[in-house]
């Protein structure tokens, strides 16, 4: 078994274990009607997403989800939060540098790292570090960690992603979609089929499907709903051709699911899922 492999099995229970973090250290985390701003690079950013679009749906604040590198300047904000795995990526690390004056929380899986150093807080999920170079638990974790920040229980979620992992892994690849805070989730579940196994996947906001991306719909092509998704938009993905995947009772499951599917993917064109090619556990710029 590889490395991802036993770290997408840990997902459910660290989910839970994320939520008791969330109340030990409930005052490192955003306060409701704060003006949050989220950062992240790859898949910390699709949490970012995710949670900033939670957030907001569940009346929290404002909250702005934006890659490292294109934090627009002047902007305020009561709270930047930042999500770094490793702590060292250098994008996240300049934003830390540039946003000093604005209280920063930084979620990282490493302490003493350059973007801890700089952080007025850290909430450090050393328990869900990976050794995988392809990311799996410890952005859900983080993203458990936020939701239950803001209210959002993870036991059903948690529950769901054991019932996915306990079956049989789908033989599917295609375009995701999501609706609100789940189209940061089918980002991600697109970007772990890219760089895992080298597959041609593509997410999209659900209702932006037929404005463009619904013409390169075939027969060999999938939709796989990520969350709520209003029915006329699959049936339009069905009358073009694609086969339409069943969609789960839970979002954060049905990444789980893609995860597996991506490692299956990746094991059946003989490729190293713990190490894709040109990916490294962090990016470091000079």
């Amino acid at each position: 078994m590889s490395a991802i492999e036993r770290e997408i099995l840990t997902q459910p229970s660290y989910w839970r274990r994320a939520a008791l973090v969330a109340q030990d250290q409930a005052g490192l985390l955003p306060r409701a009607r704060e003006r949050v701003v989220v950062v992240g690079c790859g898949t910390s950013l699709h949490m970012a997403q995710a949670y900033a679009a939670a957030r907001e749906a569940a009346g929290a604040g404002e909250t702005d989800a934006f890659p490292a590198s294109e934090l627009p300047a002047g902007r305020r904000y009561d709270r930047l939060v930042a999500i770094s795995r490793s702590g060292t990526t250098s994008e996240v690390v300049r934003v830390l540098d540039v946003t000093r004056g604005t209280p920063r929380l930084v979620i990282t899986a490493v302490p003493g790292t350059p973007c801890a150093e700089r952080a007025d807080d850290v909430i450090v999920l050393g328990f869900a570090d990976e050794e995988s170079v392809v990311q799996t638990r410890f952005a859900t974790t983080a993203l458990a960690l936020l939701l239950a920040g803001i209210g959002i229980p993870v036991e059903a979620d948690a529950k769901a992603a054991e019932r996915a992992l306990a079956g049989p892994v789908p033989d599917v690849t295609g375009h995701d979609r999501g609706a609100g805070w789940t189209v940061g989730l089918a980002n991600e579940a697109a970007l772990k089929l890219r760089e895992a196994a080298g597959a041609w996947a593509e997410a999209y906001p659900a209702m932006e499907y037929r404005h463009g991306p619904i013409s390169a719909s075939a027969e060999t092509t999938l939709v796989w709903p990520m969350g709520a998704v209003d029915q006329g938009v699959l049936d339009a993905a069905a009358a073009a051709g694609s086969q339409i995947a069943p969609n789960g009772t839970s979002p954060l499951a049905s990444l789980v699911l893609a995860q597996r599917v991506a490692v299956a993917l990746a094991k059946a064109r003989n490729l190293d899922p713990d190490h894709p090619h040109s990916l490294t556990r962090s990016v470091v710029l000079p």
